[in-house]
C-alpha cells in the first residue's frame, strides 16, 4: 500500500513567491480580489497561508486586514486535484484563528466565479448586497452645469493624507481605503482630482484608472459635511469633460446596488447600468 501524503498548512514565506505565482496563473480555481495590489504583494502580511503536499504548493489563501476592521479575501487558489472545498477546509480555520487576534474584524469577498460563491455560502458567509457596473458612453450627452461653490483641481501627492480623511469619513469600514491603498491608487491613476470649497479645504476626490476604451472611475468620495452640495457631481462632470472631446468611448464605475445617492448622481451624469453585477459576501469573525 502506498503511504498517504499529508497536506501541510503553514504561513506563506517569501521563498514561496515563484510557486505562488505559478499557482495563481495556471490553476483553474483561482479567486483574485479587485485590488490595487496584486496577490503576491501581500506576502509578509497575515493571514497569508499555503497548503503543500509532497513539498508542492496545492492551495493558498490571503486575507490580511487592510484597513483595520476588514479582511477582504485577497486571493484563494487551489489545484484541481486538491479541490477548493478541501483546500478551504484546511486553510480557512487557520486564517480565522489569526483574524481573531484583530479587534472587531469582518471578512468579506466579492466572488467573480460561481464555484467561489457557492464555497462562501456553504461556509457561513452571508450575501449582503451587490456591486453593479455602470457606464457612460461618449455620445454627446449634455452635462448639466455644476454648482459654483466647488472648484476642482488635479490631485497632488501632498493631498493624500487629507484625501484619506475624506475617505474615512465618507465610507463605512467595508469600503474604506488605507493610506497605502490610496497612495497606490494615485500612482496608477489616469486622472485624479480633488474638490475644494471656498476656503480651499478638500471636500471630495476622485481617482480614475485607464481602461482599453477610456477610463474606470475607481474611487469617488465626498465628505459627509458637504454631501448634497453638488461636490460629487462636480468631480464626475470634470472627469467626463476630460474625455468628452477625445476618441475614448466609455467610462465605467462600480457602485452598490443599495446606494441610492450614488445611483442618482451617476444617472444625472448620464451613466447607465451595464447589467454586470457582483455579489458581496461578509463573515463576522468572533
Amino acid at each position: 500500500m502506498m503511504p498517504i501524503t499529508k497536506v501541510l498548512c503553514r504561513p506563506a514565506e517569501v521563498e514561496d513567491r515563484r510557486n505562488l505565482a505559478s499557482l495563481i496563473q495556471f490553476e483553474t480555481y483561482v479567486h483574485r480580489h479587485l485590488d490595487w495590489r496584486p496577490p503576491l504583494d501581500w506576502l509578509g502580511h497575515e493571514p497569508y497561508l499555503v497548503a503543500e503536499k509532497a513539498e508542492r504548493l496545492v492551495a493558498a489563501l490571503a486575507c490580511p486586514p487592510d484597513p483595520p476592521g476588514i479582511a477582504w479575501i485577497r486571493m484563494f487558489a487551489a489545484t484541481v486535484k486538491t479541490t477548493p472545498e478541501a483546500a478551504w477546509e484546511k486553510l480557512w480555520p487557520m486564517a480565522h484563528e489569526q483574524l481573531r487576534k484583530h479587534p472587531s474584524v469582518h471578512a468579506a469577498a466579492i466572488p467573480l466565479h460561481g464555484w467561489f460563491r457557492d464555497l462562501l455560502q456553504d461556509n457561513g458567509f452571508t450575501h449582503t448586497h451587490n456591486v453593479i457596473v455602470l457606464a457612460w458612453e461618449n455620445s454627446g450627452h449634455t452635462l448639466p452645469p455644476a454648482k459654483k461653490n466647488t472648484s476642482v483641481r488635479s490631485m497632488t501627492e501632498e493631498d493624500l493624507e487629507k484625501v484619506l480623511v475624506v475617505d474615512e469619513a465618507a465610507f463605512g469600514t467595508l469600503w474604506r481605503n488605507s493610506l497605502q491603498s490610496i497612495e497606490l491608487a494615485f500612482s496608477q491613476a489616469a486622472i485624479a482630482t480633488v474638490a475644494e470649497n471656498e476656503n480651499g479645504e478638500i471636500s471630495g476626490y476622485q481617482i480614475s484608472t485607464p481602461s482599453p476604451t477610456g477610463a474606470h472611475l475607481a474611487r469617488l468620495a465626498v465628505h459627509p459635511e458637504t454631501q448634497g452640495q453638488g461636490v460629487g457631481y462636480a468631480l464626475v462632470r470634470n472627469l467626463l469633460l476630460e474625455y468628452k472631446d477625445t476618441h475614448h468611448r466609455r467610462i465605467s464605475v462600480n457602485t452598490q446596488n443599495d446606494n441610492q445617492v450614488s445611483l442618482s448622481l451617476y444617472e444625472k451624469a448620464g451613466f447607465q447600468a451595464t447589467g454586470d453585477e457582483y455579489p458581496v459576501y461578509q463573515f463576522e469573525i468572533s
